[in-house]
C-alpha cells in the first residue's frame, strides 16, 4: 500500500493536477484570510472556514477525477486485475494519497491561525473544530469522487460527476425544506453534509458527525473496491 501511496503522490506533482489544486486552494484561502482577518485585524477565522466549505466542495473533483480514470484510459488497471494482490489496499493507497494532498492544502489554515496570534487570542477550539470538520468533509468527498472516477475512463466526465455531487450536497438542506412530505424531508436532512458539519464550526466535537463522515468514507471505498473486484472475477 505504501508503494501505491508514494506512486500516487508523485503522479499528482508530475502532472498539473496537484499543483493546480494546491494553488487554487491557497489562493482562495489567502484571499478570504486577508479579507476577513487581516483587513479588519480580527482573530476570528469563522468566515474564512465558512467560505472554504463551498470552495472545498467544488475543488475536490479536480483532485479525484484522475484517481482511476487515468488508470482505465491507459489500461494499466488491467494489471491490477491479474496481480495476486487484494484490491482493497490498492484502493486505500490511492485514497490516502489524495487525502495527503488535501491535508497539505489544509496546512495553510494552521499557518493563518498562528499569524493571528500577533493580533489577539484566536479561539483555538473553534479553529481546530473547523479544521477537523473541513478535513472530514473533504475526506468524504474524496471517497465519493474516487468512486465516480472508477466508473469512467474520461477525466472530464469524472470531474463533472464530482461537481454534480458537490451541487447536490450544497443544496440538500434546501431540497429537504422544499419537500412537503415529512418522512422524505427528514431522511434528506439526516444525510445533509452541512448539518453534520455545522457543530464543528463552533468548536463542538460532534461524535455523530464524525461517525457520519467516516461512514460515507467507508461506504464509497467499499463500493469502489467492489467495482474492480466484479471486473476481476467477471
Amino acid at each position: 500500500m505504501w508503494a501505491i501511496i508514494k506512486r500516487e503522490i508523485s503522479s499528482y506533482f508530475t502532472s498539473a493536477v496537484g499543483w493546480v489544486f494546491l494553488a487554487v486552494f491557497y489562493g482562495f484561502a489567502s484571499f478570504y484570510f486577508y479579507m476577513y482577518c487581516l483587513m479588519y485585524q480580527s482573530a476570528s477565522m469563522t468566515y474564512v472556514f465558512t467560505s472554504m466549505f463551498t470552495i472545498t466542495m467544488f475543488l475536490i473533483p479536480i483532485l479525484t477525477m484522475r484517481i482511476w480514470s487515468e488508470e482505465k484510459k491507459q489500461r494499466t488497471d488491467q494489471a491490477l486485475f491479474t496481480a495476486p494482490v487484494k484490491l482493497l489496499p490498492i484502493t486505500l493507497g490511492k485514497y490516502l494519497a489524495a487525502i495527503i494532498i488535501y491535508a497539505i492544502s489544509l496546512a495553510c489554515m494552521v499557518v493563518f491561525a498562528l499569524i493571528l496570534t500577533f493580533f489577539g487570542s484566536p479561539d483555538w477550539p473553534v479553529i481546530l473544530g473547523n479544521l477537523l470538520g473541513l478535513f472530514l468533509l473533504g475526506s468524504s468527498l474524496i471517497a465519493i469522487g474516487m468512486f465516480i472516477s472508477a466508473l469512467t475512463e474520461n477525466q472530464m466526465i469524472a470531474a463533472i460527476g464530482g461537481f454534480v455531487v458537490a451541487i447536490f450536497v450544497s443544496l440538500m438542506d434546501t431540497i429537504a425544506n422544499a419537500i412537503p412530505i415529512d418522512f422524505i424531508s427528514n431522511i434528506i436532512s439526516s444525510a445533509s453534509f452541512n448539518a453534520h458539519y455545522t457543530n464543528f464550526t463552533v468548536g463542538i466535537l460532534d461524535l455523530s458527525g464524525v461517525i457520519f463522515f467516516l461512514s460515507i468514507i467507508a461506504l464509497f471505498v467499499f463500493l469502489t473496491t467492489r467495482i474492480f473486484e466484479k471486473k476481476r472475477w467477471g
